[in-house]
C-alpha cells in the first residue's frame, strides 16, 4: 500500500476508536468521562458559600439566551414593553412638572446645600418617597417604568433632589420591607414612609470593608438585654458606616451586619451570618447627623455610628426566620437600584446633553456659521445622538423585566455599567461642545451638576470597575450556561451516570455553536435565524452569529483556564463586553417595535447596532490578543472570524443623518427627550436655550429669502436689515421677528458674572 492509503487507514482507525469511545456508555465512562472528571477536579475553581449566593441571586432573563448561543428573536419581539399608566403620566406631567419648577439648582448647590424646606414638604405631601410602596400601604404603586421617568425628568433639573429622590425607592428599607418584612412590619413602616413621616436610608458601607458585605466588621451579638423596660432577646449591635445617602436626616436605618450566637442562645449555630435590622435612628448609642460632599451635589449623605445598641429581635427584616439572610436580601435586592435609579439619572444627563447641546450648536456660530456645521463638532453631536438612542432603548427593555416580577441580577449590571459610562461619553462630548459656556459655573449653567455626577453614578452599587471584571461575565457564566452548574453538583459528588450524561449534552450544544459561529459568518443564518423586523434581517443574523461565538468561547475558556479565569479580570471583562453590547443590541430592536417605524428611528437605530456589533467584535479582538494559549486563540478567531473583522463603527454620512434630526424641530427630537424638563421662561437656564432655538428656527424661512437676494447677515446687520426693508425684501414683522431672534441668541450664548 501507497503512503496515502496508509494515512487513510489510520484516520478511518481513528475516527473508528472516536465514535466508539462517544458511543459505546461504558468505555466512554472509563477512557473518557473518569479522566475528564479528575481533569475537572483539578481545574475547575471552588465556588464559596457567600460566591453561591450572588451567583444565584435574582433572575436571569433575555441575557440568558444570549450567553447561551440561541437568541429567540421572536420571544423578543413578544416581550410587551412597560407602559405608563394614565394616574403615572399624570403625576409626571403635574407633581413632576411642578416639583421640578420649584428647583434652583444652583441655589442648592452654592447657597443652600440642601433642598428648600418647601420642596422637601412638596416630597412629602405628594408621596415622591412612596412611589414603589402599593397603595394598599399608602403608596403610589408605580411601574418601574414610573419610578425611572420621574428620577429621570427630576434629575435633569437637579441631580441632588433626584438622588434624595430615588433612594427611599430603591434599595433601602421599602424595598427589603415588600420582600421580606413581616405583615407587622409591613403594616407599621410602610404607610409612614409613603407619607414622608418616616425617612429611611440603608446602612451598607462600612470604614473597613467598603459595600462587600462578606468583608463586614460590624457586627451583632444575639444576647438579652432591656428594651422598653422589659428583659427581651435581642441583638447588640456595633457598626461604623459611611457614605450613606439620606443618612443626615434618616429616621430609621436599615443596617446591615454580621450577626454571632457565641451563647448559642437560639440554636447550634454560633456564626449566623450577614443580617439587615431596621433600627430607629433615636436610638441611644446611634451617632447621625454629620455630613459628608460627594463631589459638591448636596443631596443628604453621610456617616453613621451605632456603639453598644440594643435592639429586639423583632428588629430584623423578616423577624427570626430571616437571621442570617442578609446577604442573599442584598443581593436581590440590588439589581433594583441597579436597573432603575442609576440608568434614570444617566438617561437624564443623555436627554439633557441631547437637547442643549444640539440647540447650542446651532445657535453657537462660528466664521457665521453654525457649529453644528463643523464635522469635529458634528461626530460629536452624532455620538450623543447615537448613545442616548442606546441609553433609552436599554432603559425601556430592562425596566420591563422589574415590571413582570423579575430581579434581572445581570441584565440590571449591564444596564448600570453601560449606560453610565455611555452618559461619561455623552457628558464628555456636551462638555466639549458647549466649550467656555459649560465650565463656568452659575444659574445659567445646566451641564455642570451632570457632569460633577458622572463620578458618584460610576461608583455607588458596585464601582464599573468591579462590575465590568467580576461581575457580567462572571455571573453570567454560571447562571446562564444551560450545564455548567448541574455539572460542577456532580464533579462534587463525584456521580458519573449524570456527569456522562451532562458531558454528552455538553458536547453537542458545543458543537452546534461551533457550527453557528462558522457557518453564519458566510450568511447561511439567512436561512436559519427568524427575522421579525425584515429590513433588519442582517443585524439578527449577525447578533446570532456573535452570540454562539460567545457561548463556544466562553466553553474553551473554562475548560483551558479552569480556576486560573478568576485571576484573569481582563479576560473575564471582554467576554462581558461581548455580552453586554448583545443585549444593548437586541434592545434596540425591540425597542424599534414599539413605535411607528420611520427614517429617523431607522437611522438611529442602525448607527446604534453598528455601534454594538463593532464593540462586539473588538472586545474579541482583544480577548483573542491576549488570551495565554496562542494556539487556540487563533483557532477560536479563525471559526468565529474566518472571513476577517466585518464590523465598522457608523459612517460620517451616518453621521449626519443623527446630527441632522439633533438640530431640528421634530417629533424624533421631542419623543427622544420626552422625560427631560425644559423650562418656560428666559430667567430659566434651559428655557432660554429653548425659546431661543425655537425662535432661531422660525427665522429660517426669513434668512433664506435674504439669502435669495443675495443678503447674509453680518457685524453691519443694521444697515443689511434696512437695506432689506427698502428693497421690500422684507417687511417690517420679519425685521423685528429678526431682532428679536439676535437678542435671544445673545443672551443663550453668556454667561454668569458674579
Amino acid at each position: 500500500m501507497g503512503l496515502t492509503m496508509w494515512i487513510m487507514v489510520a484516520l478511518g482507525f481513528f475516527c473508528l476508536v472516536l465514535i466508539m469511545l462517544l458511543c459505546v456508555t461504558p468505555l466512554r465512562k472509563v477512557f473518557l468521562v473518569k479522566p475528564f472528571l479528575a481533569y475537572l477536579n483539578r481545574i475547575l475553581p471552588s465556588i464559596s458559600e457567600t460566591e453561591k449566593i450572588v451567583l444565584e441571586a435574582g433572575d436571569m432573563w433575555w441575557e440568558k439566551d444570549l450567553f447561551r448561543g440561541r437568541p429567540n428573536w421572536k420571544a423578543l419581539h413578544e416581550i410587551s414593553l412597560s407602559n405608563l399608566t394614565r394616574d403615572e403620566q399624570a403625576f409626571i406631567s403635574n407633581q413632576v412638572e411642578v416639583l421640578c419648577s420649584m428647583l434652583n439648582d444652583f441655589d442648592i448647590l452654592t447657597v443652600e446645600h440642601d433642598l428648600s424646606f418647601s420642596v422637601w414638604e412638596y416630597l412629602r405631601k405628594e408621596k415622591f418617597f412612596g412611589m414603589v410602596i402599593p397603595k394598599k400601604y399608602g403608596g403610589l404603586g408605580f411601574s418601574a417604568l414610573a419610578h425611572s421617568s420621574v428620577v429621570l425628568k427630576i434629575a435633569t433639573r437637579s441631580v441632588s433632589a433626584a438622588v434624595n429622590t430615588l433612594v427611599p425607592n430603591s434599595l433601602g428599607p421599602a424595598e427589603l420591607l415588600l420582600h421580606y418584612g413581616t405583615e407587622k412590619q409591613k403594616d407599621y413602616y410602610l404607610p409612614r414612609l409613603a407619607r414622608g413621616e418616616e425617612i429611611p436610608c440603608f446602612a451598607l458601607t462600612s470604614v473597613d470593608a467598603g459595600s462587600d458585605a462578606a468583608a463586614l466588621k460590624d457586627h451583632g451579638i444575639v444576647c438579652k438585654g432591656i428594651y422598653q423596660n422589659k428583659e427581651t432577646l435581642g441583638i447588640k449591635l456595633n457598626f461604623n458606616k459611611r457614605y450613606i445617602t439620606l443618612a443626615p436626616i434618616a429616621t430609621v436605618i436599615g443596617v446591615a451586619f454580621k450577626l454571632t450566637d457565641p451563647d448559642q442562645i437560639l440554636g447550634d449555630k454560633k456564626e449566623i451570618g450577614i443580617t439587615v435590622a431596621l433600627v430607629p435612628s433615636c436610638l441611644s448609642g446611634i451617632e447621625i447627623g454629620k455630613r459628608h460632599a460627594p463631589m459638591g451635589l448636596a443631596f443628604m449623605n453621610g456617616p453613621i455610628v451605632g456603639k453598644d445598641i440594643f435592639i429586639p429581635i423583632s428588629f430584623v427584616i423578616g423577624g427570626k426566620k430571616m437571621l442570617g439572610q442578609g446577604w442573599r436580601m442584598l443581593m436581590e435586592c440590588l439589581s433594583i437600584g441597579r436597573g432603575i435609579s442609576l440608568p434614570a439619572v444617566s438617561a437624564a444627563q443623555a436627554q439633557l446633553a441631547y437637547r442643549m447641546s444640539g440647540a447650542y450648536s446651532v445657535l453657537r456660530e462660528q466664521f457665521h456659521l453654525s457649529i453644528c456645521h463643523f464635522e469635529g463638532v458634528a461626530a460629536a453631536l452624532a455620538r450623543i445622538a447615537g448613545l442616548t438612542y442606546l441609553i433609552e432603548a436599554t432603559r425601556r427593555f430592562t425596566v420591563t423585566a422589574v415590571d413582570t416580577s423579575l430581579k434581572p441580577a445581570l441584565a440590571s449590571s449591564i444596564a448600570k455599567y453601560h449606560m453610565t459610562e455611555f452618559a461619561r461619553t455623552i457628558i464628555n462630548d456636551a462638555m466639549d461642545i458647549h466649550g467656555g459656556r459649560a465650565i463656568q459655573m452659575g444659574p445659567r449653567n445646566y451641564l455642570a451638576s451632570g457632569y460633577i455626577a458622572i463620578p458618584i453614578s460610576i461608583t455607588v452599587e458596585g464601582a464599573n470597575i468591579l462590575t465590568r471584571n467580576l461581575i457580567l461575565f462572571g455571573q453570567g457564566a454560571v447562571r446562564c450556561h444551560p450545564y455548567l452548574i448541574s455539572e460542577m453538583q456532580a464533579i462534587d459528588k463525584k456521580d458519573i451516570v449524570t456527569l456522562d450524561k451532562l458531558l454528552i449534552y455538553h458536547l453537542y450544544y458545543t458543537l452546534k455553536n461551533l457550527l453557528k459561529a462558522f457557518l453564519y459568518a458566510f450568511g447561511i443564518g439567512y436561512f436559519f435565524v427568524e427575522t421579525p423586523i425584515k429590513n433588519l434581517s442582517y443585524y439578527y443574523q449577525q447578533i446570532s452569529r456573535l452570540s454562539a461565538g460567545l457561548a463556544l468561547v466562553t466553553d474553551f475558556t473554562l475548560i483551558s483556564l479552569g480556576r486560573n479565569l478568576k485571576r484573569k479580570e481582563r479576560l473575564s471583562a471582554r467576554l462581558g463586553d461581548v455580552l453586554s453590547y448583545l443585549y444593548i443590541a437586541s434592545s434596540v430592536i425591540r425597542y424599534l417595535q414599539e413605535y411607528p417605524r420611520s427614517e429617523e428611528d431607522e437611522a438611529h437605530a442602525r448607527w446604534g447596532l453598528n455601534y454594538c456589533l463593532y464593540h462586539s467584535q473588538s472586545a474579541f479582538e482583544k480577548f483573542f490578543n491576549n488570551f495565554p494559549k496562542p494556539f487556540l486563540a487563533k483557532l477560536l478567531n479563525f471559526i468565529i472570524f474566518p472571513l476577517g473583522r466585518s464590523y465598522q463603527l457608523p459612517t460620517d454620512k451616518h453621521d449626519k443623518q443623527l446630527v441632522t434630526v439633533m438640530t431640528e424641530t421634530g417629533k424624533f427630537r421631542d419623543r427622544i427627550t420626552q422625560d427631560c424638563y425644559l423650562g418656560k421662561k428666559l430667567e430659566d437656564p434651559t428655557g432660554r436655550m429653548e425659546i431661543a432655538f425655537n425662535e432661531f428656527m422660525k427665522t429660517q424661512p426669513i434668512l433664506e429669502k435674504l439669502k435669495k437676494h443675495g443678503l447674509k447677515l453680518n457685524s453691519d446687520i443694521e444697515q443689511q436689515l434696512k437695506t432689506a426693508l427698502t428693497n421690500k425684501i422684507l417687511t417690517h414683522a420679519e425685521i423685528e421677528q429678526l431682532l428679536l431672534n439676535r437678542r435671544f441668541q445673545r443672551e443663550a450664548m453668556q454667561v454668569d458674572t458674579f
